[in-house]
Parts: structure tokens; C-alpha cells; sequence
């Protein structure tokens, strides 16, 4: 018996007559969350919180201006929620984030009762609702959400490598004026 179900989707913005799915409406307001982060040199990880309609919360990434390494965009948009609900229990909330959550914010998901979780772009080296482990979909938990992955999945990815493109570029500069770095032969990874 599962926790939840995984729905994988491709969801795509087009030019045609039939209205936006909700879910993309409220992903894209997570990547113009994701798109402020790296104006303050944070990774670009945005997040949206809903009641029915009403945006309760928004925020991105603040570890590395906060120095806090809980404060992922995640952890920034339940801590709003529940200070602006004055509750923990976040029934009735969908949670829209960029990234697939880690296993520090699929926990707090859990544990702050959110019913679905909407994210963009899988993790494959810290994923935890599905791509490394399926933390909502363990069935010994008391609490289930309800995940879709995939919304928005390229335009997610997209910022994500180009912010670590630009990064690596930057830091390429930098170890072009200072010391060699002495050569180290790494094996070769093996493709995804």
C-alpha cells in the first residue's frame, strides 16, 4: 500500500484557448520566486504555498544569506504559512516548488500536514519524493500528500543549470588568476 501517487506530467504553457491549468498558474509564480534568488546569490529554488485559490506564502532560497542551512525556499514558505494561518496543521494546502524537495523538506511537509505537493524539476542527487528515496510515499507515516512532479519541469531545470553555468564561469575566472590547481585524475562518471 502506497502513501501517495506520483504523477508524473509535462505540463507546457501554449499559446491556445483553453485556460492555464491551475497547477502551471501557480508554478509559474514559484519560478518568478526561483528567478529573485540569485539577485542575492542564492540557488534558484522558489516556492509557492495555496489555499484554494489564496497564495498564502511565497519565498526562495536563504542559505546562503541567512548562513542557515535549513532555509530552503521549502522551509521559508511553511514558516510564512504558519505564521500568517497561526497554525502548523497547513490542511487544504498545495505546495508548489521548483525542485524536488530534499529529505529535511519532504519531512516538513509531512509534518506540517500540506495535502499535495506540486514541484518542476526532479533531483537526482537529493531528491526525496521520488528520485533517491519517496519520503511521502512511505506508508508508515500518519500523514499523506498527494505529489505530482514534472510541472513546469524544463523552464525549472533550465534556471537551475544556467545559474550553475554562470557560477562555474565565474569561478573559472577567478581560478585563472590565482594558483594552479594541481591535476587530479578522477575516474570517469558513469552517464545517468
Amino acid at each position: 500500500m502506497l502513501a501517495c501517487s506520483v504523477t508524473i506530467t509535462g505540463f507546457t504553457l501554449s499559446a491556445s484557448s483553453q485556460p492555464e491549468h491551475p497547477d502551471v498558474h501557480y508554478m509559474e509564480l514559484a519560478l518568478q520566486q526561483a528567478r529573485l534568488a540569485p539577485l542575492v546569490g542564492e540557488v534558484p529554488v522558489g516556492a509557492v504555498l495555496v489555499r484554494g485559490s489564496d497564495v498564502i506564502a511565497t519565498g526562495h532560497n536563504y542559505r546562503e544569506v541567512s548562513q542557515d542551512p535549513t532555509a530552503h525556499a521549502e522551509m521559508i514558505v511553511i514558516r510564512k504559512a504558519a505564521e500568517q494561518l497561526k497554525t502548523w496543521r497547513l490542511t487544504d494546502t498545495t505546495l508548489y516548488v521548483t525542485l524536488e524537495p530534499c529529505p529535511m523538506c519532504a519531512g516538513a511537509i509531512l509534518q506540517s500536514r500540506i495535502t499535495r505537493l506540486v514541484f518542476g524539476a526532479w533531483d537526482p542527487k537529493a531528491g526525496a519524493c521520488g528520485s533517491i528515496l519517496d519520503i511521502p510515499a512511505e506508508h508508515r507515516f500518519n500523514h499523506r500528500v498527494q505529489v505530482t512532479g514534472g510541472v513546469l519541469e524544463d523552464q525549472s531545470r533550465i534556471l537551475l543549470q544556467e545559474f550553475f553555468r554562470d557560477k562555474r564561469g565565474i569561478v573559472s575566472e577567478k581560478s585563472r588568476d590565482s594558483q594552479p590547481v594541481p591535476y587530479v585524475d578522477l575516474p570517469p562518471t558513469r552517464p545517468a
